[in-house]
């Protein structure tokens, strides 16, 4: 069982910059690969950035250049930089992770870009 808490969404005007944290329970947070998924008003859920456990990254194009996703596996945490938002990366923001075939999901972190 692996419980994810995410924080740090907000309201930001456009060209602003946001950094969200999820924060991971349990032991085996290293071996577990982690992602952000965005779902904006009526349209489905997407991959933003995923992150493996040896620290390989990939982006959706949309974002590529202006957000960065890391991890501390000392602190159980995964974050997401987002620089130069605009408003179409307006959303709620989600934490995932797969574990034993299982997939987990925080609450999700609503980001809003907005003048």
């Amino acid at each position: 069982q692996v419980q994810l808490v995410e924080s740090g969404g907000g309201l930001v005007q456009p060209g602003g910059s946001l950094r969200l944290s999820c924060a991971a329970s349990g032991s085996i947070f290293s071996k577990l690969p982690m992602g952000w998924y965005r779902q904006a008003p009526g349209k489905q859920r997407e991959l933003v950035a995923a992150i493996s456990s040896g620290s390989s990254t990939i982006y959706d194009d949309s974002v590529k250049g202006r957000f960065t996703i890391s991890r501390n596996n000392a602190k159980n945490t995964v974050y997401l930089q987002m620089n130069s938002l605009k408003p179409g990366d307006a959303g709620i923001y989600y934490c995932n992770t797969r574990h034993s075939v299982v997939e987990y999901w925080g609450q999700g972190t609503q980001v809003a870009v907005s003048s």
